[in-house]
């Protein structure tokens, strides 16, 4: 049977045709993606294939970052959270951005509450709420809600919540009890928000292939990979699309496994948008029970992956003495200048333009990726350069419509740019590439227009040269000075986070908040002596302690530009890098290649009373039974949770005979140095046989 795998990810889009019996790869091919309509992208990839082979495919599954990417950069859509049981102080004490990724200004609080173990419910005026905070929740194009004691009380206040919300807005209304069932009120909240920003983000994914694999007359049963490298369905896919927070990563740990099969490893992948990392050990890739991306911190299941904004397409940008790597991603402008090509003349204007020299980025464009179906929430400068970019792109030094970074075009197209209506282009080490001759699919020239600017306002990429007739003073450029440290740049953050990560996970309860800063910057010594030396620095002195830090574990490449900058990395960690057969391709082949996998999991509460534990809390979904023998209760559960395991699979696509495993786990507190039962959870994995 032949499968197809597609994998979108921020830069490129892939997709192999697969022999799911002989389990091997027969065709591959890579596209663009295409921000502004994900279909092309994803048409062009699939074009790469042979067409018979299309015809033949009776299974595709997909895999992407977009979420990954979305969380990454700050973007997604308009969404809103209620959070039942707290108040706006308790956010601040926490200080909630920081800790758990939704900003206050995206939250409001209703402070009431019932018992803690659910047996009492204090509902709140859902109507005075709405009809008080009525301005701030038109603007929604999604909500999420959160009730603190959701867990053990059937989620009655969420319900309550999202009846009232849905008789006034007809948005998609999230509750966090249908996503996630643990306690951290606030970890529910972000991964409720979470999953409203991303809806319109995956339904556009979704309905790109369902275009794409139409016009082809792919008639095949479609999945997407979740987080934890199973599969499921695109119905649910759409309304969970949280699920798929490190779809892509997930996939490239299964396609790693099947390339390479090393029993310990750490896998960089390196795309446009992001560097992911991930940990094997005795062959099997270590998971997470909640995923963390940048300041997000949810109850979200996982492969584990660290991801950190690094890739192709990261803005390099102008700091007061040097350069830096911000962690958005811009387009590049040699693909810009690909699609555009009159801006090289832009360019070549703002670069003969003597009097407009000032540190800022006036060879960045701006262009409309989508345009926006209704006005009424904008701005009115934003309207504008809605307007103007109609008419094609703008280099934002150009003076036509606005004063460069006036209040700023940069700026007023910031809320523009996290919408996904607006694309920045700008200069990125996928230019720097282009200019070193490692890549050459788009504008060359264009990116050597660009890092000629950046070496005409940083003083130290130009040098004043007396002309060979002696007569006058010249300005020359060291564009190639300018190549080597935005690569130094890539590298060397490339090895402080894998530093950074081992680290963590050798020391998880020394590292249990991260390496601060001051300790990594103590290895910012062995990668400057390796860039100097070529070697890692042991036995070249004997100091009183030695930093030398080794990894005993190979780095497996995976990602286009990966080969570019990990082998120096590995050098300088004094380890193996692989990079494997088909590794450009290796998302994809880990879609096609997973399998469903389905888990529920039924928490029983113990009842304590002065006496010890009077009885037990059964919490299946929307109601609460309560059982006072513990035997009884826990298979109560078992039923439960066997039941809606298959039921998940099913809904999956899993076909044919179901097994099931059963799973305990029990949370103890502590009294007086005696552990006290808290909890006992019980999970059910199903999968097809």
């Amino acid at each position: 049977m032949i499968g197809i795998g597609i994998d979108t990810g921020g830069t490129y889009t892939d997709a192999v045709a697969y022999d799911m019996d002989k389990k091997e790869v027969i065709a591959k091919g890579k596209a663009r993606t295409t921000k502004e309509d994900l279909s092309i992208g994803i048409c062009a990839a699939l074009d790469s294939l042979p067409v018979e082979l299309l015809g033949e495919a009776r299974q595709v599954v997909l895999s992407t970052t977009l979420a990954t990417n979305a969380c990454v950069e700050g973007k997604g859509g308009r969404a809103r959270l209620v959070l039942v049981g707290t108040n706006e102080s308790v956010l601040h004490r926490i200080d909630a951005p920081v800790r758990y990724g939704f900003s206050y200004d995206d939250v409001r609080c209703i402070d009431v509450t019932g018992e803690f173990d659910g047996s009492s419910v204090v509902q709140p005026d859902w109507d005075a709420f709405i009809e008080e905070n009525e301005d701030w929740l038109k603007e929604a194009q999604a909500f999420g809600i959160v009730e603190m004691n959701a867990a053990r009380n059937g989620a009655v206040v969420e319900r309550a919540g999202k009846k009232a919300l849905a008789g006034k807005y007809h948005v998609p209304i999230i509750m966090a009890s249908e996503l996630v069932n643990k306690l951290n009120m606030m970890e529910r909240g972000a991964t409720a928000i979470l999953n409203a920003r991303l809806l319109p983000t995956i339904e556009d994914f979704l309905d790109s292939v369902e275009r794409a694999l139409r016009d082809r007359g792919v008639n095949a049963s479609v999945s997407i990979v979740r987080s934890d490298g199973s599969l499921m369905g695109e119905e649910q896919t759409r309304q969970t699309p949280v699920e798929t927070m490190v779809s892509g990563p997930a996939a490239s740990v299964q396609g790693c496994c099947h390339l390479v099969g090393c029993d310990t490893a750490l896998i960089v992948d390196m795309g446009g948008t992001t560097t992911d990392i991930s940990l094997i050990e005795q062959g099997t890739p270590i998971k997470t029970k909640g995923i963390r991306i940048g300041n997000w911190r949810t109850q979200i299941p996982g492969v584990y992956i660290d991801t950190f904004g690094l890739g192709g397409d990261s803005a390099v940008k102008i700091g007061s003495d040097e350069l830096f790597l911000s962690e958005r991603r811009v387009e590049p402008i040699c693909m810009a200048a690909s699609r555009w090509p009159e801006l090289c003349e832009s360019f070549k204007k703002l670069l003969d333009d003597g009097g407009m020299w000032v540190r800022r980025e006036l060879y960045e464009v701006l262009y409309l990726a989508r345009d926006p179906q209704c006005l009424d929430n904008y701005s009115k400068n934003e309207k504008r350069l809605i307007e103007v970019l109609r008419d094609g792109p703008m280099v934002i030094g150009d003076q036509k419509y606005f004063e460069p970074y006036d209040l700023g075009v940069g700026r007023i197209a910031e809320r523009l740019e996290t919408e996904g209506i607006v694309m920045r282009c700008g200069l990125t080490p996928t230019d720097i590439m282009h200019i070193r001759g490692d890549f050459d699919a788009f504008d060359t020239h264009a990116s050597e227009l660009a890092a000629t600017y950046v070496c005409k306002v940083v003083e130290r990429y130009s040098t004043w040269q007396r002309s060979a007739d002696g007569k006058t003073d010249q300005k020359v450029f060291h564009l190639s000075a300018l190549c080597d440290d935005v690569y130094d740049l890539v590298k060397r953050k490339l090895f402080l986070n894998v530093v950074r990560i081992l680290l963590e996970q050798q020391f998880p309860r020394a590292f249990a908040n991260g390496v601060p800063t001051e300790v990594l910057k103590a290895f910012d010594t062995q990668w400057d002596y390796v860039k100097k030396s070529g070697r890692v620095p042991f036995n070249t002195k004997k100091p009183l302690i030695g930093l030398d830090f080794l990894a005993t574990a190979p780095l497996i490449g995976v990602g286009a530009p990966t080969h570019i900058f990990l082998p120096d990395v590995a050098a300088a960690l004094g380890t193996e890098c692989i990079i494997p057969e088909h590794a450009e391709v290796a998302n994809a082949i880990g879609a096609i290649s997973a399998r469903i996998i389905a888990q529920s999991s039924v928490i029983v509460a113990a009842d304590w009373g002065p006496n010890g534990i009077k009885g037990y809390a059964v919490l299946l979904g929307d109601k609460r039974v309560y059982i006072k023998d513990r035997d009884a209760a826990e298979n109560l559960a078992c039923q439960h949770a066997k039941k809606d395991a298959e039921q998940k699979a099913r809904q999956r696509g899993a076909t044919g005979e179901i097994e099931i495993t059963i799973t305990w786990d029990e949370e103890n507190s502590s009294a007086s140095g005696v552990a006290l039962l808290f909890k006992s959870i019980v999970t059910a994995t199903a999968r097809p046989k």
